[in-house]
């Protein structure tokens, strides 16, 4: 029942990788002003995943999932008035309050999934709860693809000359290809919320609330859990940053040279070799230190970039392609060596560690930007150096230690 909720958050999220082109051609934005989608979107992560760790204190770990469906379900339906009006902070606002039941059903979901099992496997557990995620985000890209950039757009010259009512008509016609979509994704959520609602979740001990259990140390005294937040910051930017260039870059008549249509597909390719590098990577997390497998994963990654950065053509596009697949175990990992050995401080470090996802807010735009200045083809090495970022942690920041109190 719970990998669901990971399935649908990632189908949700992925969306955004096909909402960056066809909202940049309606609303004639360039790199940095497209962005603030991915910056709206995961910015929420940092505003709203503390009160959802308080939620969870208040309420438990399993009504605060199924606030977090009806939040979804909320934000899922309100691209409908931002379509009917074609107005782009409102789609802003849509994508904030989506966001923000995504935000409280990953600082529940998380912890939980660890939880149920011995804390040896949880990396493992988790990997296999994600790769139901990728499962969402390998089919989001292809179905959005084809609901919402079927149609194709008009030229930018031609649109720059349209009179203010002949632009606000085009922008409404273009716009409304997201309403359908967006509509049965929010009946979906609510229907799920319903469903989740009903459904018996087993009580998990280990799992529960922060402040259950008296007067704890500070948890920022556990840098192992500090250092973690660094490496979800980088490593969900990086994603996300690939991810919403890649139908862009693979348009580019140097890289790729297709239809926004067409390169929508090959992001299915980027986010399906996650979902198949999960299940991979949870059946060696069972017999491999976490630390270990994340390290060969983020130095991959990294060649891979390079790669694709200094050449052309078809080896440009499938060696950034191939990043997909070690990305699958990143987040996972991450995440299980973060709040490892924090005891009843899991609750407000899973928190801390969702937080950090806002990373997916700040680096997208301001890769944005480099590619605004540089070019898109070199601007991914902003990504580049999140991975070396991980690299360390994966081999030396992750070790559980407690700081030691200043004298």
């Amino acid at each position: 029942m719970v990998t669901t909720l990971f399935f649908m958050w990632g189908f949700v999220t992925v969306l955004n990788d096909v909402l960056v082109p066809h909202l940049k051609s309606i609303f004639d934005l360039n790199y940095a002003r497209v962005m603030l989608i991915q910056c709206s979107f995961f910015s929420a992560y940092f505003i709203f995943s503390s009160p959802s760790a308080r939620l969870i204190e208040w309420i438990g770990y399993h009504k605060t999932m199924v606030v977090g469906l009806f939040t979804m379900g909320l934000g899922a339906l309100l691209f409908i008035p931002a379509a009917s009006v074609a107005s782009y902070p409102l789609f802003l606002a849509a994508l904030m309050i989506l966001a923000a039941g995504i935000t409280a059903l990953q600082v529940a979901a998380n912890p939980y999934v660890a939880a149920l099992g011995s804390p040896e496997t949880a990396s493992s557990r988790l990997n296999l709860a994600q790769a139901f995620n990728s499962l969402g985000t390998t089919i989001g890209p292809y179905l959005g693809g084809a609901l919402i950039l079927a149609a194709v757009p008009q030229s930018m010259e031609s649109v720059r000359h349209m009179s203010a009512k002949a632009l606000t008509v085009y922008r409404i016609h273009e716009a409304s290809s997201v309403k359908l979509p967006y509509l049965v994704i929010g009946i979906a959520l609510l229907l799920l919320g319903i469903s989740l609602a009903r459904f018996k979740l087993p009580a998990i001990p280990q799992a529960k609330g922060y402040g259950e259990t008296g007067p704890q140390k500070s948890i920022w005294k556990h840098h192992h859990l500090v250092l973690g937040m660094v490496g979800i910051f980088v490593y969900v930017g990086a994603e996300v940053s690939i991810g919403s260039f890649l139908i862009n870059y693979f348009s580019q008549a140097n890289i790729g040279n297709v239809s926004v249509l067409v390169a929508a597909r090959y992001v299915s390719y980027y986010w399906g070799g996650a979902m198949v590098g999960r299940f991979v990577g949870s059946a060696i997390l069972q017999r491999v230190r976490t630390g270990t497998v994340l390290g060969i994963a983020a130095t991959t990654a990294c060649l891979l970039l390079c790669t694709s950065m200094l050449t052309l053509g078809q080896m440009a596009m499938w060696s950034i392609l191939f990043v997909g697949f070690f990305n699958s175990v990143m987040f996972p990992s991450i995440f299980t060596l973060g709040i490892a050995e924090l005891g009843p401080l899991t609750g407000r470090g899973s928190g801390l560690l969702i937080m950090a996802i806002v990373g997916g807010a700040i680096i997208p735009v301001a890769q944005g930007a480099l590619a605004d200045r540089i070019g898109i083809h070199h601007a991914f090495i902003l990504p580049v150096i999140c991975y070396l970022y991980i690299v360390f942690y994966a081999f030396r920041g992750s070790r559980p230690a407690v700081l030691a109190s200043p004298r």
